[in-house]
């Protein structure tokens, strides 16, 4: 924030907290460098704040008051009130400390409240209940007050009062006399209503191999539900209506009980996204660049197991993007651009899936270079005619890199193969996009949970085959006037003004007897990430049920339109598609965009 200028007077404040949090903890331990560089840092903030203040910027009654150098008088002091939450102990701390603590500045005096004390059978012994009143008398700051219950002042609700005025010992500046002018009682409790307790934030740790196996056995349960379910619909429902209301209940409780599960699992994508804004600082200095990074969409939950792989792809994407993506300043200026670039990082939930995108408005991929280096690789057959996007892929190869020579921060060519790697073992994928001159686009595309989804099972031929309800946007069966061909690519699918490209998943799956007819069979239309809308053509919707997912890549090997598979209701197993890698591995190239650009169908039959 202080870097780009949308720094405040509480960014400030919350600055100098931590380094003097740094500071006490470098002191409790011994760290001698570690209190000296802290108390310099102080030194520095203080003098920044000072001038901020003396230029008017505002501060907040919730924000520690600055530490100045303002003693009392003998026989005067700070009166201190004290009131610990009910958690304190749970989160290791104590009284006696600090009043040993206080004992070590001056003369102590104290009362203790009783008021909140509850009767013995009441009473929990892990709660904290008797607040208190110091009085500290001497030649003491009010800093030296406020250092002893630094780490508690998220426990408790504190005031500090002076008995007398404060008198500064030496003859401010005017920036320092506007600050301590300022000085007054303040409430160093977090920025909630006086008088109200924050809640107590209570977790536990538990071991993940424990966590693994409790989502392990819900999706056993989610199969042997669907199971009795199918069994229950085949019974006549008046015959026995106490066993299928039963089963019903029992869907309701298995689903709430799937969700706690699930939620136990996830965790914002924050936890990998914070790392970033440091390595950019880092690589700017190295490379002699001038970046800012705007990160959105950093609360976006995710699978913890999908979270924990994410570090080292978006490592290698945001250092890709600052070594080869953006320009010097002095060339940015020569193009017309603004000498600091810019590089996006953001995460959103888009159907099942979880889309993290990274961007730069940097000069793009160069496809001629790209090309040519290839081909010296022997990695493209020389008289090879490539698109665009099969150019862009090429940097994905093991071994491929671009860069002049070998430094630091690339040329071994190694980094984007560790993304499309790891991407790929979480059931994931990777495109791109780049425009020359104006920067390159990453997206990941990465399930929303590796456990259990809901599902349409949808039938072709005698197969069965599972398309996530996050991906659905509508079913139906379409006219046969409806139907258009384009020649070489295939047919569309016109309706509300849109051409929408038909997928047959019996071609794609080589399933016989299945219905060819559109007119005749349902098209469900499902939304992917990269190529829009799709239709898939299937022979009938038989049903909506939760399913589990199964890994193919551990037991197998990746697959090209299959996410996982899933064990039915009827014992049979049935493969999860992947909408969108059905869509990108179909749909011959150019197909999007011929259907983005025609107002009529082309070359109809």
């Amino acid at each position: 924030a202080l870097s780009d200028g949308s720094a405040d007077a509480d960014t400030m404040h919350a600055l100098f907290r931590a380094i003097h949090s740094i500071k006490g903890g470098g002191g409790a331990f011994g760290f001698t460098r570690l209190v000296g560089l802290a108390h310099a840092m102080e030194t520095l903030l203080d003098r920044m704040r000072a001038v901020a203040d003396a230029e008017g910027m505002p501060v907040t009654a919730a924000a520690p008051v600055p530490m100045v150098a303002a003693v009392t008088p003998d026989g005067a002091g700070w009166v201190v009130r004290f009131r610990p939450h009910a958690r304190m102990f749970s989160h290791a701390n104590d009284t006696l400390p600090l009043v040993r603590a206080l004992k070590r500045l001056g003369e102590v005096a104290a009362v203790a409240d009783l008021s909140a004390l509850p009767t013995l059978e009441a009473l929990e012994p892990e709660d904290a209940y008797i607040a208190w009143t110091f009085t500290i008398t001497g030649g003491v700051s009010r800093a030296a007050v406020e250092e002893v219950f630094e780490f508690v002042t998220d426990d408790c609700d504190l005031t500090i009062e002076a008995i007398a005025p404060p008198v500064a010992i030496q003859q401010p500046d005017a920036a320092t006399a506007a600050v301590a002018e300022q000085e007054r009682p303040v409430e160093l409790a977090p920025a909630a209503p006086r008088g109200e307790q924050a809640p107590a934030m209570q977790s536990v740790r538990v071991d993940v191999t424990k966590v693994d196996r409790l989502v392990n056995l819900v999706g056993e349960l989610v199969i042997n539900q669907a199971m009795l379910q199918q069994l229950g619909a085949s019974l006549p429902p008046d015959l026995c209506p106490g066993l299928i209301g039963g089963l019903e209940t029992l869907s309701q409780h298995l689903r709430e009980l799937q969700e706690g599960v699930m939620a136990i699992r996830t965790q914002p994508v924050k936890s990998v996204f914070s790392r970033m804004p440091r390595l950019v600082r880092e690589l700017s200095s190295q490379l002699g660049k001038e970046a800012r990074l705007i990160v959105t969409g950093e609360g976006t939950e995710i699978d913890k197991t999908v979270v924990e792989q994410l570090a080292d792809p978006l490592t290698h994407l945001l250092r890709n993007a600052m070594d080869h993506g953006l320009e010097t300043p002095a060339q940015r200026e020569d193009a017309g651009k603004p000498r600091q670039g810019t590089v996006h990082l953001g995460a959103e939930q888009r159907g099942g899936r979880i889309l993290i995108e990274l961007s730069d408005d940097g000069r793009g991929i160069d496809r001629q270079r790209v090309l040519a280096r290839a081909r010296e690789r022997g990695l493209v057959p020389l008289d090879a005619v490539l698109s665009d996007s099969e150019i862009d892929d090429l940097i994905f190869l093991p071994g491929f890199s671009t860069a002049a020579a070998v430094s630091a921060v690339s040329g071994r060519g190694v980094g984007m193969d560790v993304v499309r790697r790891n991407i790929q073992a979480l059931g994931g994928r990777v495109t791109v996009e780049s425009r020359a001159g104006h920067g390159s686009r990453f997206v990941l595309s990465l399930p929303l949970t590796l456990a259990v989804l809901d599902g349409l099972v949808v039938a072709v031929g005698r197969e069965s085959y599972i398309l996530p309800i996050a991906s659905i946007v509508e079913s139906l069966r379409p006219r046969r006037e409806d139907i258009h061909a384009i020649v070489g690519r295939g047919d569309v699918l016109a309706i509300r003004g849109a051409y929408i490209p038909l997928l047959p998943l019996h071609a794609r799956f080589g399933v016989i007897n299945a219905e060819r007819d559109p007119s005749r069979g349902i098209v469900v239309i499902v939304e992917t990430d990269n190529a829009g809308r799709v239709g898939l053509l299937v022979d009938d919707l038989v049903g909506q049920q939760q399913v589990v997912v199964k890994s193919i890549e551990s037991n197998y090997g990746p697959i090209s339109g299959i996410g996982g598979a899933t064990i039915l209701g009827n014992g049979r197993v049935s493969l999860i598609l992947d909408v969108g890698g059905l869509a990108a591995g179909a749909l011959r190239p150019g197909m999007q965009r011929a259907m983005a650009g025609a107002e009529a169908p082309v070359a109809l039959n």
